[in-house]
């Protein structure tokens, strides 16, 4: 965590420096006036990252011990916690992302689209839910 604390601050100088140079760019070239667009733009990047290295540090700070990325000594194992259970031979996740993508198309594209993505959506969480309650795997 030390170490992307650290990559954070080193890109919070980086896009400070840009947003300086962008802006004398910006007054060179349009004769005097600022880009407002990228001047604000790489700024607000810049502030971004100093937030994450902010809260990075202070997390790192607030742990008290090293994690396991942080130390030399430390094997793939020690940081390969448990994350839960994921179906490894379902499509319903597929099914999801389509009725997904649908969705936003149909906001897009025309509203009536987002009607069946909705129902796709529907039937794939559901189907999702409640897979392993149904055929071979049920309890």
């Amino acid at each position: 965590m030390r170490a992307n604390t650290n990559l954070f601050w080193i890109l919070f100088g980086f896009m400070a420096l840009a947003d300086v140079a962008y802006t004398i760019w910006s007054l060179i070239w349009y004769e005097g006036q600022i880009e407002w667009v990228g001047t604000v733009a790489i700024g607000l990047a810049a502030i971004l990252s100093a937030f994450l290295a902010f809260y990075l540090g202070r997390v790192h700070k607030a742990q008290g011990a090293e994690l396991p990325e942080d130390r030399l000594d430390s094997n793939i194992d020690d940081g390969d916690p448990e994350m839960g259970f994921y179906s490894p031979w379902s499509w319903w996740p597929i099914i999801l992302a389509g009725g997904g993508a649908l969705l936003v198309l149909g906001l897009a594209v025309g509203i009536w689209i987002s009607f069946i993505a909705a129902a796709l959506t529907l039937v794939a969480v559901v189907g999702w839910t409640y897979e392993y309650y149904r055929g071979y795997f049920a309890r």
